[in-house]
């Protein structure tokens, strides 16, 4: 492998990287004008903007015939925005999580997950499965807007004190008038970046995998799904640390359904007889992708908050599920005895204290309901 490879490949990121930003401040112009909330807005168009690389990617991957980088990259990704993104954002300051993520928007993502691997079972995700995936993008994005159009005239004030706090922390306004035809041209270039940054990356993907021996799917699961993801890592982190919460959290949950739905469905509509599903994903990753979404749900539920401690245990298993993949792949000695420690000690250990966070959340709900206080109002 020579040096252009990688400098090919550290382009492509840098280009993804910032055909994102094009292509986020963009479209956040365009949706400023339509007034939904700064949720939906993190929800969709945030997510969307961010989910850009994914979309850069798995299309190129796909269309190369290289279905292994390109579902592995889906699934990489949105097992990286849980356990990593938001594992980091939430160690960083810890979220506060809305009540239409917990009643809707995760466990929708709970449902497309399980849905793509019922999909994925006959080993191939097909151009119908794509259309039906694409059809659900179109019903969550509609239904999304239709719900922030119909919330009370007093959330609507809140959200303003609370965008109108934002811009004077970073010292950045998005103003409620603005050229059109430049928002427009800055999506188009986000987007044209975007697909040469894909490029690039996918065939500096390709040959180091070639180089080390390393599967392609093991590449698209880790590097490619990590290089792909940065537009979320920072995104989340700057929300979260200028008390944006809202959106650090909906930017996350709304770029999952979004690599499945949209992601996902164009690389199966576009690919000649559809994204062919590795047996190591269909038996590993996949569920690993499943469980995670799962996860969130009872921590969401019982507290609506995501504190500094299960931020760093969302880190630790991204850290611990990275690694089971390289040990794998380079079939090292060790990988056995890596497995019966997670299988038999970390994991049953982790139910168990997850249990108890979901006991304690569900105490604090019943108290603050008899006390009168709306629970967690600090």
């Amino acid at each position: 492998m020579d040096s252009t490879t990688l400098i090919l490949f550290v382009l492509g990121a840098g280009l993804l990287i910032a055909g994102a930003e094009l292509l986020v401040r963009g479209a956040a112009r365009l949706a400023a004008a339509v007034g939904v909330t700064p949720l939906v807005i993190g929800l969709t168009v945030v997510a969307f903007g961010t989910s850009a690389p994914e979309l850069a990617v798995t299309t190129q991957a796909a269309l190369a015939g290289k279905s292994d980088i390109a579902l592995g990259n889906v699934v990489g990704s949105n097992i990286a925005n849980i356990l990593l993104i938001l594992g980091i954002s939430a160690a960083v300051v810890p979220l506060i999580v809305s009540h239409q993520l917990v009643r809707l928007d995760v466990p929708l993502m709970i449902g497309v997950s399980v849905l793509v691997f019922l999909m994925a079972l006959n080993g191939t995700i097909g151009v119908w499965d794509g259309g039906v995936l694409l059809t659900g993008v179109v019903a969550y994005t509609f239904l999304l807007v239709r719900h922030s159009r119909r919330q009370t005239r007093a959330e609507r004030i809140r959200e303003a004190l609370e965008k109108a706090r934002l811009e004077e922390l970073t010292g950045e306004v998005v103003p409620n008038t603005f050229s059109a035809a430049r928002s427009v041209g800055l999506v188009m270039a986000g987007l044209v970046i975007l697909i040469l940054g894909g490029r690039w990356m996918v065939s500096g993907a390709v040959e180091i995998a070639r180089v080390f021996g390393v599967s392609e799917l093991v590449i698209g699961l880790t590097v490619v799904a990590a290089g792909t993801s940065l537009p979320e890592v920072a995104t989340s982190v700057m929300a979260s640390i200028r008390g944006h919460r809202d959106m650090a959290v909906g930017n996350l949950v709304g770029s999952n359904l979004y690599n499945l739905l949209l992601i996902l469905g164009i690389a199966a509509v576009v690919t000649p007889g559809g994204v062919q599903v590795p047996p190591a994903a269909l038996h590993f990753d996949l569920p690993v992708m499943i469980a995670v979404a799962v996860a969130c749900l009872p921590i969401f539920f019982a507290t609506h908050r995501i504190s500094r401690w299960e931020g760093l245990l969302f880190v630790g298993y991204y850290v611990a599920y990275t690694a089971y993949l390289i040990l794998q792949a380079s079939r090292h000695d060790s990988l056995g005895a890596f497995s019966g420690v997670m299988g038999f000690f970390v994991i049953p250990l982790t139910v168990v204290a997850m249990a108890a966070v979901v006991v304690r959340g569900l105490h604090e709900q019943r108290r603050a309901r008899e006390s009168g206080a709306p629970p967690w109002s600090h």
